[in-house]
């Protein structure tokens, strides 16, 4: 028997790293993506090394290296479980948005999971694994970011499409939405301002913000059997936030108990 490959993309973030930390519980070899080697050394020290662990520097909006790739996990075992991670926002509205900008992040954030999906699904469809794609509630609602956020409703609908049309050979594909999640990524917006994260607070139905570890959860038991039935949905993992808004209740209704 092959070994199971669990396949995580931007894996030397903090939301990478924890995903990746998560389904080593669940197969028997981890592969990092990045295009950071040195975040992604570091990232695969820190979890505990190969060869449970295994650091695989490329490129994910480049063909050439999403193939070259997919070959070395191919060399690792059997792809079970691919997670597509990797993603950034560049400008924050549309006024402040290029073409350039409109083309890289729709590049990193859409293309990019097209395809690695495609260099890696062989070994998903022998394997009858699952595909899940790291969204965001931004693909559900505006939040700012249009580039970023356009590309990540794509992802959110490219998510529906493997699942309809790949569900024959037993792939499931299913997209996380995670909302604000206290990462690297936001720690300048928190040294220009200390009371972000409280500020934010205020939006979510649970009074807190979600961590990386509470992706990863998710991730876990879409990879896993108890989500065997599961197939082509978007799970926010956003504390509440796009359950509805406490403040605005309570402006509607004129109602203290929101």
């Amino acid at each position: 028997m092959p070994a199971s490959v669990a396949v995580v993309t931007g894996a030397a973030g903090d939301i990478g790293r924890a995903i990746a930390k998560r389904l080593a519980g669940s197969h028997d070899v981890v592969a990092l993506v990045d295009i950071d080697a040195d975040a992604l050394t570091a990232a695969v020290s820190e979890l505990g090394g190969a060869p449970r662990f295994v650091a695989i520097t490329c490129d994910v909006t480049n063909e050439d290296s999403v193939r070259q790739m997919a070959e070395t996990v191919g060399q690792l075992g059997l792809a079970t479980t691919l997670v597509n991670n990797a993603g950034a926002a560049r400008a924050v509205s549309l006024h402040d948005t290029d073409g350039d900008i409109w083309r890289k992040d729709s590049a990193l954030n859409l293309e990019a999971a097209f395809l690695t999906f495609r260099a890696l699904e062989d070994g998903l469809k022998a394997s009858q694994g699952s595909l899940i794609n790291i969204a965001s509630v931004n693909g559900m609602a505006v939040f700012g970011h249009p580039a970023y956020s356009a590309a990540k409703a794509g992802l959110i609908h490219f998510t529906k499409l493997v699942a309809v049309e790949y569900g024959k050979f037993g792939i499931r594909a299913n997209a996380v939405a995670p909302g604000t999640v206290r990462t690297q990524a936001w720690e300048a917006r928190a040294a220009a301002n200390p009371q972000v994260f409280e500020e934010a607070k205020r939006w979510y139905a649970l009074r807190r913000i979600a961590s990386a570890e509470d992706v990863a959860n998710a991730v876990y038991f879409l990879a896993s059997n108890q989500a065997s039935a599961i197939t082509g949905v978007c799970l926010p993992v956003d504390c509440g936030l796009t359950a509805g808004q406490a403040e605005l209740a309570r402006t509607f209704s004129q109602s203290d108990n929101y």
